[in-house]
């Protein structure tokens, strides 16, 4: 065993140096050999010098591997050892706690690696607040989201007052959703926040997931049973009221034509048939008003295709231009790059547009010089965004909340469904539609796909 060859070699250097020692006395007793004393006892030293080398080299080698391991330096080699019988099994041991610790490290970059590009490819923003406001962005979810370099908490400010402070009372372990104010338009975000320390500092790892499209489509399915109900009552309601005023007002008209002209009563019943006329009337549009807006109950089927912008936009161009001649409105299109293609379904999309367009033409029925510009481009993150733009009047802040909701309309004959309608048909294709101010003045209504 190598316990006892190193003890066997200890032995043997013992035994020579205490040979070396006894023939150093008898030279200094019997003789007066005094170079020859000298000799023997450079050896001797010699001897106790290796003597003290061999027995210590072992506890030397250990030294060095502990210190290889407390600061993880797996590249140091412990192969001389092997070379002496006496320390083989001990450098196999060592060799193999370093083979052990090096795979173990390579395991672990390995893992770090992995869960580095997991976090850079994961959709949900990841960002690292700290105690003393310092802001890291984790993930490339998290730099589109902001858009710019985010360093210091405050300046989550530029995002919206609600969003700073719904980040800054989120407490770990709890989540909430908060608004953000962009450029292009405002987002829903989901935030959780987690609890952190790294090197004794204490971290909120939140993370920030868009549901805008999720709740616009729950509120859509919330609008669509509401209108669903009020239509079938509505129209159980109106449809024998029409009926019967119809029926009434004949039997009256029937009446007056037997009826003498100087009748004392001809008058009242010409004011009846002139009510009930008006009743019918009413209620008839009241009918047409329903059905129109049946149309948002219906599921919408799409058939996704890949499509070119700027054929859709040329077919809108000649679809239009004798609309738009009349209006006396410049229509004009721009599309960057020009092979821009998405995947939508290409009626939808066209019906979209039109009642977008169509707006803008409202928009612009006061202007004399009115313009509406057709835009996409490819925006940062593979996203294309369609725009259609206006020099009207524009769109208050207030409105912009309000005119998706249905029934809501900022026109004396709107019927309140279009936006709704677009947005109906964006959500179907995961899309979102925002409404910002037109730079010079209007509004500008956006499909980000």
């Amino acid at each position: 065993m190598a316990f006892s060859r190193f003890q066997a070699g200890t032995l043997i250097r013992a035994a020579g140096l205490g040979a070396t020692l006894v023939l150093l006395a008898w030279m200094a007793t019997r003789t007066n050999w005094y170079v020859g004393m000298g000799l023997v006892t450079l050896a001797a030293v010699g001897q106790a010098a290796g003597l003290v080398q061999f027995a210590t080299r072992s506890a030397r080698e250990v030294a060095r591997f502990l210190d290889c391991v407390a600061f993880d330096d797996t590249s140091a080699s412990f192969s001389g050892l092997a070379k002496d019988s006496a320390f083989t099994e001990l450098s196999a041991a060592m060799t193999r706690v370093l083979d052990r610790l090096r795979a173990g490290r390579a395991e672990h970059e390995e893992q770090a690696q992995y869960l580095q590009t997991l976090m850079t490819h994961v959709p949900v923003a990841l960002v690292s607040l700290d105690e003393n406001g310092g802001v890291e962005i984790i993930n490339m979810a998290a730099r589109r989201l902001f858009g710019s370099a985010c360093t210091r908490t405050s300046q989550f400010a530029e995002y919206g007052a609600g969003f700073a402070l719904g980040l800054e009372n989120l407490r770990p372990g709890e989540s909430d959703i908060v608004r953000m104010e962009r450029p292009g338009g405002a987002l829903q975000l989901k935030a959780a926040a987690t609890a952190v320390v790294l090197g004794g500092v204490r971290h909120r790892l939140i993370s920030l997931q868009n549901i805008e499209a999720e709740l616009t489509a729950q509120e859509l399915d919330a609008w669509q049973t509401v209108i669903r109900v009020m239509a079938h009552e509505v129209m159980n309601s109106l449809t024998p009221i029409t009926s019967l005023a119809t029926t009434a007002k004949g039997l009256i008209d029937d009446t007056l034509a037997a009826m003498p002209p100087e009748d004392a009563n001809r008058a009242n019943l010409t004011d009846a048939a002139e009510a009930l006329e008006t009743m019918a009337r009413r209620s008839e549009g009241l009918l047409h008003f329903v059905q129109n807006h049946r149309r948002l109950t219906k599921r919408m089927v799409t058939q996704i295709e890949t499509v070119s912008v700027r054929r859709v936009f040329a077919r809108l161009q000649r679809l239009l231009a004798a609309e738009l001649a009349v209006r006396n409105i410049q229509l004009t299109t721009s599309v960057t790059p020009e092979t821009l293609e998405i995947a939508v379904d290409a009626e939808l999309l066209d019906q979209a547009l039109i009642n977008l367009v169509r707006n803008a033409m409202e928009a612009l029925k006061e202007e004399s010089d009115g313009k509406i510009a057709l835009s996409a481009v490819m925006a940062p993150g593979g996203k294309a965004v369609l725009a259609v733009a206006d020099n009207g009047p524009g769109i208050t802040a207030e409105q912009r909340e309000k005119v998706f909701v249905p029934f809501y309309t900022t026109k004396r004959q709107g019927s309140g469904i279009g936006l709704t309608l677009v947005r109906q048909i964006a959500t179907v294709h995961g899309a979102s539609v925002s409404i910002s101010e037109t730079p010079g003045g209007g509004a500008t209504v956006s499909l980000r796909f």
